[in-house]
């Protein structure tokens, strides 16, 4: 039965997937077709076509392959300049003919009818709100996700009401061993609390929420403490000398810090949170996403050290093949109910949409903010124009780029392959 819901979990997730992918071309290909473009391919996926249709001019189908998807807008690449019929004899160098070829491949079934209606045309506006489209459509996708968790499914909140007593008092790095003799108790132990003890005062000062607790106790280092707390409805207070214990920071999670230590762990009620909560919450992984984009390069050394013996940590990037088996262990691991496993795998979405967001934003072709760039850098140089009383600059020509679309597109699929290798060989595992 846990196989048949672990395939299941990876199934729902893989048709998510393809909805982003689906989602995210229809974000390039709606305004594309509002501003005139001609779009004559959509698909989901990449290689053999498996499926299609043709509705007016565009077919729409699925590819064998489902690492991705595409939206054909005619035009791409402006003609070289000087060349009407798009395409010169002469060949100065590799680079030269690259752009060349891509553009003879562009053009080939352009017709006269097709001139006004050629992407490359098209204000550096419009380029913008087209390219911008697919990745803001993940965002949408990623916030609408959230929404429904937080505010569907509500959140795990820990209270002031203690649901257990840690029996010794171990670091971070050290969570989910056994204690042993040499380990020292907990204050809390010492101090005699029980599960269900509700703290309602620290230092005379009224407790109403964990967060303030946590921060009272780790600002007490090893000093004395007056603790008061309810116990089947009768107020107490005892007086406790907290330890001192390295943490990890409350504002950044890598870090490592000394702090007051109780050793309780609070009793979580699940809350339906509002918009607020979700747009902070938003933010917050937002940073956490922009941090995993920035840092990838680095990280993909890991992953190389982990395909070929060296431990895998649960942080590494993971392929489509690794998130994949995550989201079939998330609704297999500690059996959770329906509700949550929905959750879960809403949650994993939502956080690879806004990975696709962030990384189609890096200013780079073959990626979408590449020509977002591009387009931008069009309005500027025609702007200083005008402002200078020079000549129009004209279009930007993206070919010139083609060399570096391809690294960049040869150095993305050597990342897939090495992550899908690792996923498989040495896999992340939640548990």
């Amino acid at each position: 039965m846990t196989a048949v819901i672990f395939t299941l979990g990876v199934v729902v997730f893989l048709l998510g997937v393809a909805a982003s992918i689906a989602l995210h071309e229809l974000g390039h290909m709606w305004p594309a077709k509002k501003f005139g473009v001609k779009v004559t391919q959509f698909f989901v996926g990449f290689g053999r076509t498996v499926w299609s249709f043709r509705r007016g001019e565009t077919e729409y189908g699925l590819k064998a392959v489902p690492l991705g998807g595409y939206v054909k807008l005619v035009g791409m690449l402006p003609p070289e300049k000087g060349d009407p019929d798009h395409a010169r004899t002469s060949n100065t160098g590799l680079f030269t003919q690259l752009a060349r070829d891509a553009r003879e491949l562009e053009y080939e079934t352009v017709t006269v009818e097709d001139q006004d209606r050629l992407f490359y045309r098209r204000p550096w506006w419009q380029k913008v709100i087209v390219m911008a489209g697919g990745p803001t459509v993940n965002l949408l996708i990623a916030v609408v996700l959230f929404s429904i968790s937080f505010m569907g499914f509500g959140v795990a909140v820990p209270t002031t009401t203690v649901a257990q007593v840690s029996d010794c008092a171990i670091t971070d790095a050290e969570a989910g061993r056994a204690c042993t003799d040499q380990d020292p108790v907990t204050p809390a132990k010492l101090a005699g609390f029980e599960p269900g003890d509700e703290i309602t005062s620290f230092n005379g000062e009224p407790i109403t929420s964990w967060d303030q607790l946590s921060t009272s106790i780790r600002a007490n280092g090893d000093q004395e403490a007056q603790i008061g707390f309810l116990r089947d409805g009768t107020e107490s207070t005892v007086s406790v000398r907290t330890s001192v214990l390295a943490r990890a920071a409350l504002d950044d999670p890598g870090k490592v810090e000394d702090v007051g230590f109780l050793g309780v762990v609070p009793l979580q009620t699940v809350e339906r949170q509002g918009p607020g909560f979700v747009i902070e919450e938003t933010g917050r992984v937002i940073g956490l996403t922009a941090r995993a984009v920035v840092n990838l390069p680095v990280r993909m050394v890991d992953v190389v050290q982990a395909a070929f013996g060296a431990e895998r940590g649960q942080d590494t990037p993971i392929s489509i093949v690794g998130a994949s088996r995550v989201a079939g262990e998330l609704v297999t691991t500690d059996q959770p109910t329906l509700a949550v496993a929905a959750q879960r795998l809403i949650m994993l979405l939502a956080g690879l949409n806004l990975f696709l967001w962030l990384f189609n934003l890096i200013p780079l072709l073959p990626l979408d903010g590449g020509h977002i760039a591009g387009a931008l850098w069009e309005a500027i140089r025609r702007g200083w124009a005008r402002l200078r009383g020079r000549p129009d600059p004209g279009y930007v020509d993206v070919a010139k780029m083609l060399p570096v679309a391809y690294a960049v597109g040869s150095l993305l699929i050597i990342m897939g392959v090495v992550l899908i290798f690792a996923d498989i060989v040495n896999p992340v595992r939640l548990s």
